[in-house]
């Protein structure tokens, strides 16, 4: 097992999107009146479709809950966090399960792009179907996996922009379920709020020793 001293630590090579990180904290406190625009949440939305999913599956889906009524909807099935209501947006993280029938369908446009020749599409499509076809918790993992990437992408592209988010694992999942139509393949594997932030909020705790988590192989 290999430690990294804290001159090392200290001295490592940096960059703005290492410091967007390392400064990233769970938001507790938001300013109860700002808001985005539709079009910062459709930028936000759309940087977090740029995470990595299986097979190019994308089976992910985003609900911004925006409107006071949409907020006071979902603050009660939400253990009644103040965050629910006071932050700009809380987007409802749905991860749809894996469904290899359409992996010809999501790469149909990358194959118009020229970046990959259409005689590969059967060769993703088949494996994907030995992988998912018929294994429910399968799906369901990959689902939360897809989920939580486009999430983090959403959390660090909100802190670079001076935003504050927090993830969210105390709600009613099948009240949210319900309430909001998800369809039947659909979970909310989380919730998200993000918006401008007021005083009184942490700076990032501090983790666990690198030597205490890596081992080298």
């Amino acid at each position: 097992m290999n430690d990294i001293s804290n001159a090392a630590i200290q001295t490592a090579p940096t960059n703005a999107v290492i410091e967007t990180i390392l400064s990233r904290s769970a938001a507790k406190y938001y300013d109860a009146t700002a808001s985005l625009s539709d079009d910062q949440i459709r930028d936000l939305v759309r940087i977090g479709t740029s995470a990595p999913t299986s097979f190019h599956l994308q089976n992910w889906r985003f609900i911004a809950v925006r409107t006071p009524r949409a907020k006071a909807q979902l603050r009660p099935i939400a253990w009644n966090q103040p965050a629910i209501t006071d932050a700009a947006v809380t987007f409802i993280i749905i991860g749809q399960l894996a469904d290899a029938s359409t992996v010809p369908e999501r790469l149909s446009p990358v194959v118009e792009a020229g970046i990959m020749p259409a005689r590969l599409v059967p060769e993703w499509e088949i494996p994907a179907r030995g992988l998912y076809d018929d294994q429910p918790q399968r799906q369901r993992d990959e689902a939360v996996r897809s989920a939580t990437f486009g999430t983090s992408a959403i959390i660090y592209a909100a802190r670079s922009l001076g935003l504050g988010s927090t993830p969210m694992i105390g709600f009613d999942a099948e009240a949210v379920h319900s309430e909001f139509g998800l369809a039947e393949d659909e979970i909310p594997v989380m919730l998200l709020t993000v918006g401008p932030l007021r005083a009184g909020n942490w700076p990032q705790k501090p983790r666990m020793p690198v030597a205490d988590v890596l081992d080298f192989a």
